[in-house]
């Protein structure tokens, strides 16, 4: 059985987003502490520093968006974001790169994303970060210390956390989707779900439960949120590996269902059996070695 392309699931995901046309998105804006704020558009959810110093942004969402999410921060600060960082290298979280690049901002992010980007958009592209790092980088910015962490082989090879000690306050990326659902292992860019799990629990040893989680996709969370979370990917990674065990090819693997148990939504683009083939080949072992 061919294994559909993870390049193409993303494309799929991006496509079925983009068919919205910009002047049906709703920027949504919610005041996390006196300086964070997350704006919930289409696409990977946006964190907005906004101080004293300027304003910085986590993701920026897609290219058609970006009046509409310039706009938003206006209302918060007039003048235009000088940093974005991005959590990952997917086109609903670094679409608004060149946009913002052309508005004075310089991009930042994991050494991965910088070279997945450059394969894309080719060198020199003001998608591509400025300024990118290997294991962490501290961003001191309008009295915060914002910690952006490198989680390997999560959701992708170029995970990074954002973590703001002072207002409490993390950005998840899609390390976290928060919609009830499983989340895109992307497979073919380095993401696993072994990876997943460990980069969520690590970040539960880091927070408290008074600290405000942002997740990639859906609402605003917290550590019992992550924790109902974790749990879910746990499950889901113990049928699975029950199922591969017992009936060891990918065929039979989806013919028994293993996930069917957990009684989820899937989205349109991310289908349980996408799901179950992603899982499939993160915890075999031929496609388990990065």
């Amino acid at each position: 059985m061919k294994l559909p392309s993870l390049f193409t699931a993303a494309v799929v995901a991006t496509t079925m987003s983009v068919s919205l046309q910009a002047e049906e998105v709703e920027i949504k804006t919610q005041q996390l502490s006196e300086h964070i704020h997350v704006l919930f558009g289409q696409g990977g959810n946006i964190a907005a520093h906004v101080g004293k110093d300027g304003t910085y942004i986590i993701d920026d969402q897609f290219a058609k968006l970006g009046p509409k999410i310039k706009a938003a921060l206006k209302n918060l600060n007039p003048n235009a974001p000088e940093f974005v960082i991005n959590t990952h290298h997917h086109g609903d979280h670094t679409g608004g790169n060149e946009v913002f690049a052309q508005s004075g901002a310089h991009v930042i992010a994991h050494h991965n994303v910088h070279k997945r980007l450059q394969q894309k958009h080719g060198e020199g592209s003001q998608y591509l970060p400025k300024l990118s790092f290997g294991q962490d980088l501290t961003l001191h910015f309008n009295g915060e210390h914002a910690r952006a962490v490198h989680f390997a082989h999560a959701h992708t090879d170029g995970d990074a956390v954002i973590f703001f000690d002072t207002a409490n306050v993390v950005h998840m990326g899609d390390i976290y989707f928060n919609l009830g659902s499983l989340p895109f292992v992307d497979v073919d860019s380095g993401g696993s779900v072994d990876g997943i799990l460990a980069a969520v629990e690590q970040v539960m040893t880091q927070i408290d439960d008074s600290t405000q989680v942002i997740p990639g996709h859906g609402p605003m969370s917290n550590k019992a949120g992550l924790q109902r979370y974790y749990q879910l990917l746990s499950k889901a990674k113990s049928l699975m590996v029950a199922a591969i065990d017992e009936h060891q090819d990918l065929e039979s693997v989806l013919a028994a269902d293993p996930l069917g148990a957990l009684e989820l939504e899937y989205a349109n683009w991310l289908p349980k059996e996408r799901v179950t083939t992603l899982f499939y080949r993160s915890l075999t072992i031929e496609n388990h070695g990065h």
